[in-house]
């Protein structure tokens, strides 16, 4: 991650954590990849921390009074990820002391979140993004990442889906298209541990 070409350039990277909600981790697919999940996405945020790179956890929460639900939850009448509920909580076992929290009302953490000035504050020339699930909140807002000329690498092994099969064709088309990167924690710790020697 330390190459400087356009789409490579990690050199100030932020670390985006997506939707480690007790509400999502409730879809049995999702339930199978909480532990992995949660220990990988815990591993990048202590590296992180160590690295000095900005942890941004971005939670979606709803109103119970329809004001933020989308067109989805309206037309089926049925909201969730309520304000102060359990299922809008983070998962238990995250350990996410000194991360910044952003609230977001759809799949896009850039949508009316003021996500894109504190990366600017913060001087983040990239992403790094890990969470739930893949195929929505991750790759929606990867898209906009891209759109502002931000470079992403997905965790893809701090990242899961409840529909594997979409997953893999939306990962696929994040690669090829818009040309971001898709690493193993693994990976990504190590870059941040040569980089700050």
């Amino acid at each position: 991650m330390n190459q400087t070409s356009s789409t490579s350039d990690f050199s100030n990277p932020a670390l985006l954590l997506i939707d480690l909600q007790v509400g999502f981790f409730k879809d049995p697919a999702l339930a199978r990849s909480r532990q992995q999940v949660a220990a990988n996405c815990n591993r990048l945020a202590a590296a992180a921390n160590a690295a000095g790179i900005p942890v941004i956890s971005v939670r979606t929460v709803h109103k119970e009074d329809r004001s933020t639900w989308t067109l989805k939850m309206l037309e089926d009448g049925q909201g969730y990820l309520f304000e102060g509920t359990s299922s809008a909580a983070y998962l238990p076992e995250l350990l996410l002391d000194g991360a910044i929290e952003v609230i977001k009302r759809r799949e896009r953490a850039f949508w009316n979140t003021g996500l894109g000035d504190l990366l600017l504050v913060r001087r983040a020339n990239s992403l790094v993004i890990a969470g739930v699930s893949s195929d929505t909140c991750i790759s929606a807002t990867a898209a906009d990442a891209f759109a502002t000329n931000l470079p992403v690498a997905v965790a893809r092994d701090a990242t899961a889906s409840g529909d594997p099969d979409f997953e893999s064709s939306t990962l696929e088309f994040m690669r090829k298209q818009h040309r971001q990167k898709l690493l193993e924690t693994n990976h990504i710790i190590s870059q941040w541990k040569s980089e700050k020697e």
